[in-house]
């Protein structure tokens, strides 16, 4: 009795070192000199968002962000249409695409041809040949079958791990995601998912000098908030089937 105790404590204390901060308006003195990306949202070209990609810029500079990805649903033409509108030589806008596998949904990154959806191995191969970066989205998150799909062997084949996603509901989705991530040692992310305006930048993830060195170094560190988790849902629930569907009855 006495070894189990120890163990669930071992367990309990592991679970809480991997806590991240959360979101804060003024940033502590740790973060000076580091860049902050949002690294998962979505733009009008996702049925599921309506933002318009020059909201994207205006939201994500306001926010102190120096880049982001667009990352649509299984297209890459709002990472386009952003990358085009995008004139500041100081801000990095990355074509991305969130697409949709066997074994849940990749954020591809640095891409710049679309990935058709279909079988992980082969989506996480193109992303290889296209010189690009993986990452598996929300592994463990409650919405979907996205927490049944993410197991086996596949956090192995990623690049890196989503460690926090501001549309998360409950904390543990985004702790169990960065405990997976420390087991296994792989470097974490994180990104909003912004569908809305008020979305853009309530998580990002930090790092020196450039994304790709930064992931393959293991050096990027996160910082979120999923309070507007829940409303954040609950209007995507209405853009993308009720919005959506006047749309095409005009």
């Amino acid at each position: 009795m006495k070894s189990n105790n120890n163990n669930n404590t071992t367990e309990n204390n592991n679970f809480n070192n991997y806590k991240i901060n959360n979101y804060k308006k003024n940033n502590s003195h740790v973060d000076i000199g580091m860049k902050r990306y949002d690294l998962h949202g979505h733009s009008y070209y996702s049925k599921c968002s309506n933002l318009k990609p020059k909201i994207i810029l205006k939201r994500a500079k306001k926010r102190g962000l120096n880049g982001l990805a667009v990352t649509d649903h299984n297209t890459i033409k709002g990472a386009v249409e952003t990358k085009k509108l995008n004139k500041d030589p100081n801000f990095e806008v990355i074509i991305g695409e969130e697409v949709m596998t066997n074994k849940g949904e990749v954020l591809a990154l640095y891409i710049n041809e679309e990935i058709k959806p279909g079988k992980f191995e082969d989506v996480i191969k193109e992303i290889k040949q296209q010189g690009g970066i993986s990452i598996l989205a929300h592994p463990f998150s409650m919405v979907g079958l996205q927490r049944k799909r993410a197991s086996g062997n596949i956090y192995d084949k990623v690049d890196a791990i989503e460690g926090f996603n501001a549309r998360s509901f409950f904390k543990f989705e985004n702790y169990e995601a960065q405990i997976k991530a420390k087991e296994i040692d792989k470097p974490i992310t994180a990104g909003s998912d912004y569908h809305f305006w008020f979305e853009v930048g309530r998580a990002y993830t930090m790092f020196e000098g450039d994304l790709k060195t930064a992931i393959k170094e293991h050096k990027t560190n996160i910082r979120g908030s999923n309070l507007f988790a829940i409303p954040a849902r609950i209007i995507t629930f209405f853009q993308k089937y009720i919005i959506s569907a006047l749309k095409n009855y005009k």
